[in-house]
């Protein structure tokens, strides 16, 4: 499953990221854990204080891979209208819902500041290079001027994130599509 190379404190944080993203923090056991990364018995505690160190581990490198895939589109070529819509657009595995987004649902995540902090800032992250990207629009005389740069890209998360729920929820990527072209409709740009 893992490359050959591959130390085994990088298999425990693999094996979790994985983990996390199917089941959940509470139905992430160590022992699940251990037999996806093929690791013995007291590797995890070799490596990492507990499972909430190893998780912590986990949710960041899940959301540093995140900003790396959101900014490769948004930092992009094109203008502002058209890197919104490659983030929009851009390959994902709707069916799975967003890894970042599920731990929110996540009442352990939730309940301490630790877990939940890179999954804060990383969505504050998000929200904060679209509102940049929306503001740099409206200065170009591409969308309104009545757009609010935060609330667009509150609007774009929202949007986003309740996609996965739609997709999730009737079991097709159709309803994801669906919400993303009636957002990119709604900003569409103006005419010269």
């Amino acid at each position: 499953m893992y490359s050959e190379g591959m130390s085994t404190s990088e298999r425990l944080i693999e094996s979790t990221r994985e983990l996390l993203w199917e089941r959940g923090y509470v139905g992430t056991s160590p022992k699940a854990i251990l037999e996806r990364a093929d690791a013995g018995q007291g590797s995890m505690y070799h490596h990492f204080k507990g499972k909430p160190d190893l998780a912590l581990a986990a949710i960041r490198r899940t959301a540093q891979e995140m900003r790396a895939g959101a900014a490769a589109v948004l930092d992009g070529p094109g203008t502002p209208y058209e890197r919104v819509e490659a983030y929009l657009r851009r390959e994902r595995d709707v069916l799975r819902g967003c890894p970042i987004g599920r731990l929110t649902m996540d009442p352990d995540v939730i309940a301490s500041d630790e877990l939940r902090a890179p999954v804060d800032e990383t969505l504050d992250w998000l929200r904060g290079r679209l509102a940049g990207i929306v503001e740099e629009g409206r200065e170009q005389g591409l969308f309104a001027p009545s757009l609010n740069g935060e609330e667009i890209a509150s609007a774009i998360v929202a949007t986003v994130q309740g996609g996965y729920v739609l997709a999730r929820a009737s079991g097709s990527p159709e309803a994801f599509d669906a919400g993303v072209r009636g957002l990119l409709s709604l900003l569409a740009p103006r005419p010269a």
